[in-house]
């Protein structure tokens, strides 16, 4: 995890990553749980004889499940001392290149793509790229814009 002592500190950073994740495994209990959280029980998710043969040749997880690790995907990309808290504030724009097999293991690469001093703050907008293991291709590009108060 990189760490920077203040929000500050990132504003020269534009352009830049500022931080790779830990490793996550999507196992299939996770994508059961997230599909009684959501009600998107399809078949291509949960059910694991069905789904084998399907176009997957496996379950996949959801798209709005690996959209959903950006939080604990960046708390362990990077972190800023003197901040007191982050809020998420929406996406500018979200790709799911390529499926998330069951028992895959993804991280995220962030690049800080904008910094905009707030009172008391900075509004961040970060490219986030989530990569599979074993695969040369994205399964989740993301613009994902937060708000971090010190």
């Amino acid at each position: 995890m990189k760490r920077f002592d203040k929000l500050a500190d990132l504003q020269s950073l534009i352009g830049q990553e500022v931080g790779v994740s830990e490793w996550i495994t999507l196992d299939q209990q996770r994508i059961n749980l997230f599909a009684d959280a959501t009600g998107d029980h399809q078949w291509i998710h949960v059910d694991v004889e069905r789904a084998k043969a399907g176009p997957f040749g496996a379950p996949v997880a959801h798209g709005f499940l690996t959209l959903s690790l950006l939080p604990e995907m960046a708390a362990s990309a990077f972190g800023v001392d003197d901040t007191r808290m982050g809020v998420n504030y929406g996406l500018n724009r979200v790709r799911f290149p390529a499926p998330v097999p069951v028992d895959s293991r993804l991280r995220g690469h962030f690049k800080l793509l904008a910094f905009e001093p707030l009172d008391g703050g900075a509004q961040l907008t970060l490219e986030v790229t989530m990569e599979r293991e074993g695969s040369g291709k994205p399964v989740c590009v993301a613009e994902s814009v937060t708000r971090r108060y010190v």
